[in-house]
């Protein structure tokens, strides 16, 4: 069974992507069930279909499973089948040592909302937090790709802290 393990931070400081080179994404949901999503993502000129499990009791841990599929069933999916609104952001990978941070820039209905997570081996592996990490989200819902459909970050009331 494939599982990913991942922890997630709101990011402090935007600058940290200021340099890098990013990828465009668009994603939307086919299902948002928390037991079992189904995610179909377009990222640069590749696409994926992924379905996730619940998570774990830390919400670091959950089952995944990832098919690459061709970009313009992917774009069709997303027109046709995918619930809105649709997730768009660009993601940039900063390599920190054996792992990598991926730096997520939301944009459309989540603009402003700037999220890094970093996939571990292991829930054990400890992470040395860089300067530009503010609080940690790993398992808060609101911050989940697929809640983020039914309740954009535009429509939060509150901010959160970075």
């Amino acid at each position: 069974m494939g599982v990913e393990i991942e922890r997630k931070f709101l990011v402090r400081d935007k600058s940290v992507v200021k340099n890098l080179v990013g990828t465009a994404m668009r994603q939307g949901y086919l299902s948002v069930d928390p037991a079992r999503t189904v995610r179909v993502r377009v990222a640069g000129l590749r696409a994926f279909v992924t379905i996730k499990g619940a998570g774990s009791e830390s919400g670091a841990s959950r089952a995944e499973y990832e098919y690459e599929i061709p970009a313009p069933e992917a774009e069709e999916l997303l027109d046709r089948l995918a619930l809105r609104p649709l997730i768009e952001k660009t993601r940039y990978r900063l390599p920190a040592g054996d792992l990598v941070w991926e730096i997520d820039v939301f944009r459309g209905d989540n603009d402003g909302l700037i999220v890094a997570e970093i996939e571990l081996p292991s829930e054990a592996t400890e992470v040395t937090l860089p300067d530009w990490i503010g609080d940690e989200v790993t398992g808060d819902p609101r911050y989940y790709n697929a809640s983020l459909v039914s309740r954009p970050y535009r429509d939060w009331d509150e901010s959160p802290a970075g």
